[in-house]
């Protein structure tokens, strides 16, 4: 079965965060405590993903958008 493909917006240092709101073109935002430095947000952004789908941290993978607001996740479930 192929992973599925999320397009999500990461919002770190958030007060409002750990959250996952759906938006209506079919992304998701993600609210996440975490700083963007070093990568946290990006941990804390699959962490997040894994929780939310209910699968392990290791079937979450970053696959574009290191650096960017907009990332693109691959999910295995």
């Amino acid at each position: 079965m192929p992973p599925t493909v999320i397009r999500a917006t990461v919002t770190p240092n958030s007060r409002k965060g750990p959250l996952v709101e759906p938006l209506d073109d079919g992304t998701l935002r993600l609210y996440v405590r975490a700083p963007a430095v070093e990568g946290k947000a990006n941990k804390a952004a699959v962490e997040l993903l894994a929780s939310h789908f209910g699968v392990p941290k290791s079937s979450v993978r970053l696959v574009a958008g290191a650096t960017s607001r907009v990332k693109r996740f691959d999910i295995d479930r």
